[in-house]
């Protein structure tokens, strides 16, 4: 049902970066435009558990969805076909003025084709990011989902240069579509939200005294990518090096576990190296936490070392060292400045790097993610070019 004199925006979640993201937006239609924008979210279920989706919507007061697909886990075409048909039956119901798409899952590509081919304008909330390997699945996600999309919000200079890069023109004149797109270089939305966030981090967790753990007293890191969980060689070099750093530094790293990590962690490390892992009195493998509490472990850490794009600027916000255990970043801006340094999963690469950080002084972190309103910014230009 459409409210007479209002903007309706269907937003699309499907895992959990995404619920956290679409918190900024949500929170910025209550405190600022809620005459003027109403928000109906849409949960495809792509990832969904207790702690790694529901827990999310309570802690960050986000609405809860209006409708879940529940497509669940499964092979990228079955269950992005599967979106395709749930998004559209939607759109066609909702008749909204526009669809918001965040990131670069499969439910990103899903929303983007549904969308695309019923004439329903399109907003990409951190568009214009590459990694320029096209081998993981979300380079084609993103990439696909700019290309059909009437307004792309990059939260970088590097992301916007990118689209111009691909063709998109620079301060074209509306009207704008999909043939007409218009870019911005917004500033990003996790960096609103790292802000509100932060104090309330501290007020609300206790994963700190839970873990016995000390402010600048142990490393973060975390690890869910398939290319290092999934491949056994990827998988034993990242364990082996943390394994080596936590006992000849004598340092605690605590490890929150990624459900697919979980799962593969006996299957692909061998056996003497899965042993020494869970036996190992520095490194401390904790459940799946809250953003919450992601966000007191990451403010508290000394240094992170991930494969996860969230994380890295979250180590940035906090103006922590990051080790990237990825061949490449989106984040280039991280490793320009020298706030992070790409280790992959090359156990010298990451020695080096961690050796760099644990004496390296006068680091930068300078003004990359915006001012912390974003996503103000994004629903005062959805309300002035969507309707």
């Amino acid at each position: 049902m459409i409210i007479t004199g209002k903007t309706k925006i269907l937003t699309i979640i499907g895992a959990r970066p995404q619920i956290i993201k679409a918190a900024a937006l949500s929170r910025a239609i209550k405190n600022n435009f809620q005459k003027e924008i109403l928000e109906v979210i849409v949960h495809t279920g792509q990832h969904y558990d207790e702690n790694m989706s529901k827990v999310f919507f309570d802690e960050l007061q986000i609405p809860h969805p209006d409708y879940n697909l529940n497509v669940g886990s499964g092979e990228h075409g079955k269950q992005t076909a599967s979106m395709i048909v749930g998004i559209e039956e939607i759109l066609l119901k909702e008749k909204p003025n526009c669809i918001v798409l965040y990131g670069d899952t499969n439910s990103t590509l899903a929303g983007a084709i549904a969308a695309s081919k019923i004439l329903v304008p399109i907003i990409h909330i951190e568009a214009g990011l590459r990694s320029f390997n096209k081998s993981m699945p979300e380079e084609i996600n993103r990439i696909m989902c700019d290309h059909v999309s009437t307004l792309l919000f990059s939260p970088t200079r590097t992301g916007y240069n990118n689209l111009l890069k691909e063709g998109f023109i620079e301060n074209n004149p509306p009207p704008y579509t999909f043939n007409n797109p218009k870019v911005y270089h917004s500033g990003d939305v996790m960096y609103d939200n790292s802000l509100y966030f932060s104090t309330l981090a501290e007020q609300k967790t206790t994963i700190l005294n839970d873990n016995n753990l000390q402010e600048s007293k142990f490393i973060l890191a975390t690890i869910h990518r398939n290319n290092n969980t999934d491949e056994p060689e990827r998988l034993n070099a990242i364990f082996n090096v943390l394994n080596k750093i936590a006992t000849e530094h004598k340092t605690k790293i605590v490890l929150p576990i990624h459900p697919r990590t979980s799962k593969l962690l006996h299957k692909n490390l061998s056996g003497e190296l899965y042993k020494t892992i869970k036996t190992n009195e520095y490194i401390k493998i904790i459940p799946p936490v809250s953003f919450l509490e992601m966000i007191a472990l990451e403010k508290n850490a000394t240094m992170i070392i991930t494969d996860s794009g969230g994380v890295q600027k979250e180590a940035y916000f906090f103006k922590k060292p990051c080790i990237i255990l990825r061949s490449e970043t989106e984040w280039i801006e991280l490793v320009n400045c020298g706030a992070a340094r790409i280790g992959d999963a090359d156990e010298t690469k990451i020695l080096e790097a961690f050796n760099y950080f644990l004496t390296a002084e006068d680091l930068k972190f300078n003004d990359l993610f915006g001012d912390g309103k974003a996503a103000e910014f994004i629903c005062g230009e959805i309300l002035k070019y969507i309707n």
